[in-house]
């Protein structure tokens, strides 16, 4: 057991990239409340501190994800700020290599498929965000998907990236074709805001929420 003590105090989760059976990187918020600080785990040595421009107004970083391609060992890190932005982070150079405007309200959510070389984010609003990443590292918005009611706490890409799901801030589950983004299913059980959905390598689904109750799914089974 051991623990980080951070200079922040907010919604952000952190988010974790191997880098190594016996190291990994961890993003986490940063004292500054528009940083994300980068941390070699298990030592806790900082990386770095990314920090937006100065004529860049982005607010608090409300999600993290750290990943790295395949073809490169340079490690990169998707942010999703409160003005409804997603900002692609080269931590190695601590720059930013693309910006785009998402959601007209904080984005609460994502997640990255990096054989496709696409994500989606999701956020206080009614709608979902599907944007790609092209070989010059630059984000575009493909697509978005309406939803019924506002409010998506997290969003998953299942390991075999078939499907996706959604925690929503009405109680409710939703799952989605990832390629399509055609609806699938609508989940009913918990009786309050669902806050966070996790896949587990064999597909099964956890959601958790504000309830107090752990719900596990069996969805679409892998064949």
């Amino acid at each position: 057991m051991d623990a980080v003590q951070l200079d922040s105090v907010g919604f952000c989760k952190s988010s974790v990239l191997a880098r190594g059976q016996l190291c990994w990187m961890l993003a986490v918020p940063g004292k500054g409340s528009d940083e994300v600080q980068i941390l070699e785990m298990p030592s806790k040595t900082s990386v770095c501190t990314l920090k937006p421009e100065a004529d860049a107004k982005p607010g608090m970083p409300m999600c993290l994800g750290l990943w790295q391609a395949n073809s490169s060992p340079r490690p990169l890190l998707l942010a999703g700020y409160e003005d409804g932005s997603v900002t692609l982070w080269d931590i190695s150079e601590r720059k930013v290599c693309s910006r785009i405007a998402c959601h007209e309200e904080p984005v609460m959510g994502l997640d990255f498929d990096s054989q496709k070389a696409k994500g989606v984010s999701g956020s206080a609003g009614k709608v979902l965000a599907v944007w790609s990443l092209d070989s010059q590292q630059s984000l575009q918005v493909n697509k978005t998907q309406e939803l019924t009611n506002p409010g998506i706490a997290e969003v998953t890409i299942r390991p075999d990236h078939k499907i996706l799901a959604t925690a929503g801030w009405d109680h409710r589950i939703r799952v989605f074709h990832w390629r399509t983004m055609k609806p699938l299913a609508v989940l009913a059980f918990h009786s309050a805001s669902v806050y966070c959905v996790a896949f587990a390598t064999d597909g099964l689904l956890a959601a958790g929420s504000k309830d107090q109750r752990i719900s596990i799914w069996s969805l679409y089974p892998r064949p």
